[in-house]
């Protein structure tokens, strides 16, 4: 996971989730990558899980400096965003599969299971969403061109969604993954063929060519904003990982009294104690 003070409250309940819900919590290993080491971060996360196995690696913003181009939300262009990319390079050696976990997130069911899920010789692991539009996530001028869109061709692209994914790290070093989605920013660079941050090169480099896994590892778009009643609900089916994905934070909603009905699901989580009156207004 990453670690930024802007989100260490979801990170906290994020954790929390996952330790309440394992059958070996004993057996976690965290390893949180940062923009910079900030002490009163890592304070917190020692006093709140003074026996958490957990590892803190810098994450250096130089690394995609002059890399990101702009996109339709802020939140999107921070270099910590792109860290995910990296992995393989920022962890030791010894490190061979890790579960990538955005911080708008909460487990409830044993993450174990997605663990131990077989990548079948793929390089990662994550729901796909074959239902999704998948053009929306390119330009007409992505389409359009016809060297461009020819990268899909030979596979049947599906929409995944970066902020749950199952990564084999030796697989991503040998294949030089990592040089793969730079190579399409660079392009975005050139021309815009996307909107979004760091979701549309991964999809660029995997989509359709990715071991698919159950839809209740992901239920997410759940920070959806909840102006004019937009709130999302629940997809139909079973679930064993919440996301809020999308610009709402329950934490923020909790806090200014407006919360989507799913926020209630984040709340017995969070370790920072929003007032429980706001759940009933």
């Amino acid at each position: 996971m990453t670690l930024d003070a802007n989100y260490l409250r979801g990170t906290m309940a994020a954790v929390l989730s996952i330790l309440k819900h394992s059958t070996c919590p004993e057996n976690m290993e965290f390893h949180f990558l940062c923009g910079k080491y900030d002490t009163n971060v890592l304070r917190t996360i020692n006093t709140t899980f003074p026996y958490l196995n957990f590892k803190v690696y810098r994450f250096n913003p130089n690394r995609v400096r002059g890399k990101i181009s702009r996109s339709i939300r802020q939140a999107l262009d921070q270099p910590l965003n792109y860290a995910r990319i990296y992995l393989a390079d920022i962890l030791p050696p010894d490190v061979k599969r890790v579960i990538y976990l955005d911080s708008d997130i909460v487990v409830v069911d044993d993450i174990m299971k997605l663990w131990e899920v077989n990548l079948d010789g793929k390089v990662l692991a994550a729901p796909e969403y074959c239902h999704v539009n998948f053009k929306q996530y390119f330009t007409d001028l992505f389409w359009s061109d016809k060297e461009l869109s020819s990268t899909f061709n030979g596979r049947q692209p599906c929409y995944f969604n970066t902020g749950v994914m199952v990564v084999d790290v030796d697989k991503w070093r040998q294949g030089r993954y990592a040089a793969k989605v730079e190579e399409w920013m660079a392009m975005q660079k050139q021309k815009r063929i996307y909107t979004l941050g760091s979701l549309p090169p991964f999809l660029l480099v995997l989509a359709g060519n990715i071991k698919a896994v159950h839809h209740r590892w992901n239920q997410h778009g759940l920070g959806g904003d909840n102006i004019d009643g937009k709130c999302r609900s629940l997809h139909p089916g079973p679930i064993s990982l919440l996301h809020w994905s999308g610009k709402g934070k329950p934490w923020l909603r909790l806090d200014s009294r407006k919360p989507c009905a799913v926020d209630h699901l984040w709340a017995p989580y969070d370790l920072y104690g929003s007032p429980v009156q706001s759940l009933e207004e």
